[in-house]
């Protein structure tokens, strides 16, 4: 019997600008580069050089790294940035994408206080996708917690799945934090993943995002799921890394999600040697 040989899988692996909080945007792209990463997601914020498309390209050739997705401001800290419309907000990070070559745009559901913007996101959010190549792939949130309330801050629905969209991106540190089961959500998600946040989570009611296998979530499986079924987007480590002590432990933690990630992607597929 033919011995099984590991085929290294399509999916790309990259480094979201967001794991070296509370460094820069720039500090990113030289990490990324250095430990091998296949390319890089920008978090738009409040960072002037995740804003600048023409300082990300002079990042993105000095480093030779390329810059795969963009990440629209849609957090709280981010309202201002790029215009308080958020469909100016994708619309800019539609730009961007196209500029930079990247593939996909990441975006979260609208707030519920956001009313009219949630009404129309699911519509608008197709006419957009049916203007580009790029895929707008829309994230899985949670329900907010405090003690034993719970507030639902997102509309349409944090469970993104509830909705007719055409591309999803799972992330598993927010499927912890909602306490739903992120197999379930991928069956459910189907071919329409577009894209993946990786980081792992215990199930808190805070948004942990920690590096992959120090939590509950199922991160290798999901990833063995993606190499057996082919998956053509890409895989973004986005972790945690605020309570690095150096530089160097923070490098070391993105090393290690690296390394997580690459394993169980390859682990997944083998094919005979011949």
């Amino acid at each position: 019997m033919a011995e099984p040989a590991v085929r290294i899988p399509d999916a790309k692996v990259a480094l979201s600008t967001a794991s070296v909080y509370p460094e820069s945007t720039a500090t990113a792209f030289e990490i990324a580069a250095r430990l091998g990463y296949d390319g890089v997601e920008v978090m738009v914020w409040t960072d002037p050089v995740s804003q600048d498309i023409e300082a990300l390209r002079r990042l993105s050739d000095y480093h030779q790294i390329p810059i795969l997705a963009v990440h629209a401001p849609c957090l709280l800290i981010t309202q201002r940035v790029w215009s308080t419309d958020p469909w100016v907000k994708l619309q800019r990070a539609r730009a961007a994408a196209e500029k930079l070559g990247a593939g996909t745009v990441v975006v979260h559901p609208p707030f519920r206080w956001q009313r009219q913007y949630a009404r129309d996101f699911v519509d608008g959010i197709w006419r957009m996708a049916n203007e580009t190549d790029v895929r707008f792939a829309v994230e899985n949130m949670y329900p907010w917690r405090y003690r034993d309330r719970e507030m639902l801050a997102y509309a349409p629905d944090w469970d993104v799945t509830k909705d007719d969209y055409r591309h999803f991106t799972i992330d598993l540190s927010h499927a912890a934090t909602a306490r739903t089961d992120a197999l379930q959500m991928l069956d459910r998600m189907g071919d329409r993943l577009g894209h993946v946040h990786l980081a792992d989570g215990n199930g808190s009611s805070k948004d942990e995002h920690l590096v992959p296998g120090r939590g509950i979530q199922p991160c290798a499986e999901v990833l063995e799921r993606l190499a057996l079924g082919g998956f053509d987007g890409y895989v973004v480590i986005e972790v945690n890394t605020r309570r690095a002590m150096s530089g160097a432990e923070r490098e070391a933690d993105l090393a290690e999600a690296l390394a997580f990630s690459r394993l169980h992607l390859a682990s997944a597929v083998r094919v005979p040697r011949r």
